[in-house]
């Protein structure tokens, strides 16, 4: 059974794609991913391992929606741009596959965590592979030019989201930002709920506790503003050690801008 706010982020980002008035095609790999009980166990089970035997924030169903909202959100800014994605500048594809592409990329990205923290997001490719085929085959049916394609940017998307590993596409480098863009107060509270003694980790937990909120938003600057609001300092942990550090590494740093705010007085601008 999925939670309340798990249905309340799928109807978030059904409602997103009818803002946007994406493709059929586009709404119809949504509602399949979204609809797939074994992604759902699949996700439920890798926080489950995330949560409660290491002790880490949220890297389930929620995570995985938001960070697809997020991925989808700063995709339409581009273009608004006119920026386009790597698929259309390379003359291989369209914008609706790169959509399609990033959003396979960010329900998927985490299923790793099912097997431990260390390598999750080389371990998630190898999961997401069957579910990956089954949606586009579904989307696609034997046009292998676009399944093969799509295919490959959401695996690097899916491998490249730790930003460990050097990515080269625009879209795998959305996933990364949006990835980093997840850290909320809402996403460390069970695990510091759990909490019985001090443990290796926890400092991301308090530090992503203090996140009150982010925005992202049409910049001044840049197409893409990412405003971080928190409520103490040692929110810039967060902001310094994992946000900063993604947008750095992310093929998308060119075009965004990032500001840090604390009970919403400006502290930093660091893009």
């Amino acid at each position: 059974m999925k939670s309340p706010r798990e249905l309340s982020i799928d109807i978030n980002l059904i409602d997103l794609i009818n803002t946007f008035e994406f493709s059929d095609r586009i709404m119809t790999g949504l509602k399949l991913l979204l609809a797939n009980e074994e992604i759902q166990a699949a996700q439920e089970y890798a926080n489950t391992v995330s949560i409660v035997r290491l002790g880490y924030n949220d890297h389930g169903p929620v995570h995985m929606r938001t960070v697809t909202y997020l991925s989808v959100l700063m995709l339409d800014l581009l273009k608004k741009a006119g920026i386009k994605t790597s698929l259309e500048a390379d003359g291989c594809g369209t914008y609706e596959d790169s959509i399609i592409a990033v959003i396979l990329a960010s329900i998927l990205h985490d299923l790793g965590m099912s097997m431990g923290r260390q390598n999750h997001e080389l371990h998630s490719t190898i999961l997401a592979v069957p579910f990956i085929d089954n949606i586009l085959s579904q989307l696609f049916k034997d046009d292998w030019h676009k399944k093969t394609m799509i295919r490959a940017v959401a695996m690097e998307a899916i491998a490249g989201h730790m930003g460990t590993i050097s990515i080269t596409s625009l879209e795998a480098g959305i996933v990364q930002v949006a990835d980093g863009c997840d850290m909320t107060k809402g996403r460390a509270r069970i695990p510091i709920s759990l909490l019985h003694a001090p443990r290796v980790g926890h400092i991301h937990q308090y530090s992503a506790n203090s996140i009150e909120e982010v925005n992202i938003a049409e910049g001044k600057e840049k197409p893409i503003r990412v405003d971080v609001h928190m409520s103490s300092e040692v929110g810039l942990f967060q902001v310094e050690e994992v946000l900063l550090q993604k947008i750095a590494n992310s093929t998308a740093k060119q075009h965004i801008e990032l500001y840090a705010f604390v009970t919403g007085e400006e502290v930093r601008r660091y893009l």
